[in-house]
């Protein structure tokens, strides 16, 4: 048996099922902040499995997701300059703006270019010296490195007709504002691996420190996330909050302190806007004023409308986890991963599409062709 299917095997799985089923913590809300693990939850149908008392809810974990229409917009209007070809990934194509989404751009005439790395980027500025190359970096703290490097390389390389659109988010601040708005009680947390391999566990340390919520660093195999779920009731049981490293095979106490050197290096914190919040101080990245010469928002001066978004849409509040994807009246219906109206139902990490994809889509499609 591969490593990789030991952490699938259900003969491993129905013991700590047994354990789960046994504990006697009451009803409880557990929040997955990762839209990863969303995702590989619905996947695993991990949630069908669980007594009824255990309700998982899906937090603000999906990069594509929480990116708010003003940066979607201005993304758009620095695909529209002249001698400017957009890069980005490729999710953030179909994600509706205030007007149009990036795909429409692109239909338009318009050069965006999807790419799978940043090192795609940097080989677009040397293979077209005469043309400006703009990376749209979104992402959280597991994707900044790649963003820094970027930076860094282009420096080491003379690239001057490369740079980047920052709309980066660190996951801490968010967690903060989530919490603090208070909107939804959340009992435990299945802390994000891909994140904490990069900051580290301790990092989530304030969860049981300043709000006594115990939390779960996991991996994104069933069996790891079956057992954060059990570590986490675990610690409810015996009214304990503290922090259990279940990923410690990828994620270290201190996290991958040279990745995030080179983060720290090129970037510096400031206000992030997130789909669903608002303005969140120091939750973003920006180029530090060193690097200004690779700041999009610094080479490339632009206004851009106020942003508006779709009446119907309810995304801001499924990434708060005021409600689930079902209690939109427009999931399933008028927005599908075919029509998208918001990010949820568009990105692979998204719980719209998760719920669309594994879960909900057939009763929802009846639920909703019942009620019209």
């Amino acid at each position: 048996m591969s490593v990789l299917a030991s952490f699938r095997d259900s003969s491993r799985a129905a013991p700590l099922l047994e354990r789960i089923r046994a504990r006697e913590t009451g009803p409880v809300a557990l929040m997955e902040f990762c839209g990863g693990h969303t995702v590989a939850i619905f996947r695993s149908g991990i949630r069908s499995v669980l007594p009824e008392h255990i309700r998982m809810l899906s937090g603000p974990g999906c990069p594509v997701c929480v990116t708010s229409n003003m940066d979607l917009d201005r993304a758009a209007a620095l695909a529209k300059l002249p001698g400017v070809i957009l890069t980005t990934y490729g999710d953030m194509l179909k994600v509706p703006g205030s007007r149009e989404s990036l795909a429409q751009v692109r239909a338009q005439g318009y050069p965006v270019e999807i790419v799978y790395s940043t090192l795609d980027a940097l080989r677009l500025a040397g293979q077209h010296p005469d043309k400006q190359i703009v990376f749209f970096a979104i992402g959280f703290e597991t994707t900044a490195p790649a963003a820094a490097a970027a930076v860094l390389q282009a420096r080491a390389r003379g690239l001057k007709n490369f740079s980047i659109c920052s709309v980066m988010k660190l996951t801490i601040p968010g967690a903060r504002a989530l919490l603090d708005m208070g909107e939804v009680r959340v009992q435990g947390v299945i802390g994000p691996g891909h994140v904490s391999s990069i900051i580290g566990a301790d990092a989530w340390r304030f969860l049981p420190d300043v709000y006594r919520v115990p939390v779960a660093i996991s991996g994104f195999e069933p069996l790891d996330i079956l057992a954060s779920i059990d570590a986490l009731l675990a610690m409810l049981e015996k009214g304990n909050a503290d922090l259990a490293n279940l990923y410690s095979r990828i994620v270290k106490p201190g996290g991958n302190t040279k990745a995030w050197g080179a983060v720290t290096e090129v970037f510096e914190t400031c206000a992030s806007s997130w789909r669903g919040f608002g303005n969140i101080p120091d939750s973003g990245l920006a180029l530090r004023p060193q690097y200004a010469e690779y700041d999009a928002e610094h080479r490339f001066p632009i206004d851009i409308p106020d942003s508006v978004e779709h009446p119907a849409c309810r995304c801001g509040e499924v990434l708060r986890g005021v409600i689930e994807p079902v209690d939109c009246k427009v999931f399933g219906t008028a927005c599908t991963p075919e029509q998208p109206l918001g990010p949820c139902m568009v990105s692979s990490e998204g719980s719209c599409a998760a719920y669309y994809n594994f879960h909900q889509s057939t009763h929802t499609k009846t639920r909703h062709a019942t009620e019209q």
